[in-house]
């Protein structure tokens, strides 16, 4: 990574951090970016190449089943849109 490359990735995730709080959210945004939405992205591009139609979204809805047990930070995790689009049923346990 060359340092102009290194100078815009740290602008956009952290250039505006005033407190802790906002140095761990922009460094979260940038793992996952980094860990799912690069590579979704490329395969998204595969799939259009192809001439197939392509969606994306973004989940961010906090269930009220990680309250106690995930930081308040935490929005939605990876997969915790699972219960909101199928329900229920594919939940393991009395949740």
């Amino acid at each position: 990574i060359t340092p102009e490359a290194a100078d815009r990735v740290y602008d956009e995730y952290l250039g505006d951090a005033e407190s802790p709080a906002q140095v761990r959210d922009g460094l979260l945004d940038a793992m996952g970016d980094i860990y799912f939405v690069s590579s979704a992205v490329e395969v998204a591009r595969y799939h259009r190449d192809t001439g197939n139609p392509v969606y994306f979204y973004e989940f961010q809805h906090r269930p009220s089943s990680v309250e106690g047990v995930v930081p308040e930070f935490v929005k939605a995790d990876h997969g915790a849109e699972i219960a909101f689009v199928f329900g229920k049923p594919f939940l393991a346990g009395d949740v």
